[in-house]
């Protein structure tokens, strides 16, 4: 992994989601760049495994983001332990796909629930502990910027995130809090490989300018430019990191 040397030594991040994917390779970049991580996930005994494979500068502490006690605990701990907040990235969210006549009003609250209830309280309980001039960035995903068959509802969930992205933007901006977004295209994760067979990915890699489909370190890379002082005047932006995917327009998505 190539990173940009000590961007941020003496800094503290939170990532939620993050025993997995693209919230785990994220905690591996931060790291390797000076960084001390939080990270958080439902499931205790896999973030005990991923903070062990991350190393001395990460921390766990298990939650649900949708839960507002959990979030509380988590801002607690946080404090406790560390003070404040350098940086945080919202990433915590499920992927969902189903046409319109199959969501259901259970589905649509976990959907929303997962993927904006969870970042929108996640950044408000965080924010106390955030300084001036801190960063944050919360992950969307390339289906806000296309219509694409059976994605109603996530794309909706993911279009709110990127408008929360903007409104933040402004809302910090007095105290030169950025916000931004990065919006992933078909990403090379665990939960990429259990929704699509082995020949969907390969149809999807195809329908990429790059040629393949991305992969977490990916996504790593961007966030860890968006949070950093590389980014000092990028704000408010949301970065597609899709391989093209999205400017091209394909017209075949699955």
């Amino acid at each position: 992994m190539t990173h940009n040397g000590s961007r941020f030594d003496g800094k503290t991040a939170l990532i939620t989601g993050g025993s997995s994917g693209m919230g785990l390779a994220t905690a591996h970049r931060l790291i390797a760049e000076g960084a001390r991580v939080v990270v958080t996930g439902r499931d205790k005994k896999r973030l005990d495994a991923s903070v062990a494979q991350l190393g001395g500068q990460a921390h766990g502490i298990a939650g649900d983001a949708t839960d507002l006690d959990d979030l509380d605990n988590l801002a607690a701990a946080v404090a406790d332990r560390f003070g404040h907040l350098d940086l945080l990235f919202a990433n915590a969210g499920i992927g969902s796909f189903q046409t319109i006549e199959q969501v259901t009003g259970e589905l649509f609250d976990q959907v929303i629930g997962s993927n904006l209830k969870g970042a929108f309280f996640t950044i408000q309980k965080i924010l106390p502990l955030l300084p001036d001039h801190a960063s944050i960035v919360i992950n969307a995903s390339f289906g806000l910027h296309l219509g694409v068959p059976g994605s109603a509802l996530y794309s909706a969930s993911k279009a709110a995130v990127h408008n929360l992205t903007r409104a933040l933007a402004a809302e910090l901006a007095p105290r030169r809090i950025r916000v931004n977004a990065v919006s992933p295209g078909y990403i090379d994760t665990p939960a990429f490989r259990a929704e699509l067979s082995e020949a969907a990915r390969q149809g999807v890699a195809a329908l990429s300018p790059a040629g393949r489909v991305g992969t977490a370190t990916d996504v790593a890379a961007a966030v860890a430019f968006l949070a950093s002082a590389d980014a000092a005047f990028v704000n408010g932006h949301d970065l597609r990191v899709d391989g093209g995917l999205t400017a091209v327009g394909a017209s075949a998505l699955v």
